[in-house]
């Protein structure tokens, strides 16, 4: 059992984790912290099961992987600060050093955002148990992300 908001929240949240674990990727790269660093490889080691798990509900229901006319490039069409994600991960490569791991939880905190936006209108639109199950996780996971990065902001 599942509905259009199923699939559409699938869709859409794998494009948006595949970019968060870039986002990540580069962090685990530039970031001086271990604090920072042990964040991202937490971010990327959640978010990789979780596109493993979406893509197999959309292959059993005989659905696309990515979005109708979405080269996957898009990142769900989220924004982060007024940023696609292909301008973050421009700026976050270009970023001098001293202003990096800044510059990252700001774009990680927006990017959290989105994704909790899109959970919950999974859960206000979704039907299928699993995905609404999914829907509430990364919720609770990714407020708790965006609380520890908050902190990690005002300890600067």
């Amino acid at each position: 059992m599942h509905n259009d908001a199923d699939v559409n929240f699938a869709q859409m949240m794998i494009v948006h984790h595949e970019g968060a674990i870039e986002m990540a990727d580069v962090a685990v790269e530039r970031a001086a912290s271990e604090e920072v660093r042990t964040l991202a490889e937490g971010i990327a080691a959640a978010q990789g099961p979780e596109i493993t798990q979406m893509t197999s509900w959309l292959e059993a229901w005989g659905q696309e992987t990515s979005p109708a006319g979405d080269g996957g490039m898009d990142h769900g069409g989220m924004e982060m600060e007024g940023l696609t994600q292909e301008e973050a991960m421009v700026e976050l490569e270009s970023v001098p050093d001293a202003e990096f791991e800044l510059r990252f939880l700001e774009l990680m905190i927006a990017h959290h955002r989105g994704a909790v936006d899109m959970a919950e209108t999974e859960l206000d639109d979704g039907e299928n148990p699993e995905a609404l199950a999914l829907a509430q996780t990364m919720i609770d996971d990714q407020q708790a992300e965006i609380t520890e990065m908050e902190d990690m902001l005002e300890s600067r």
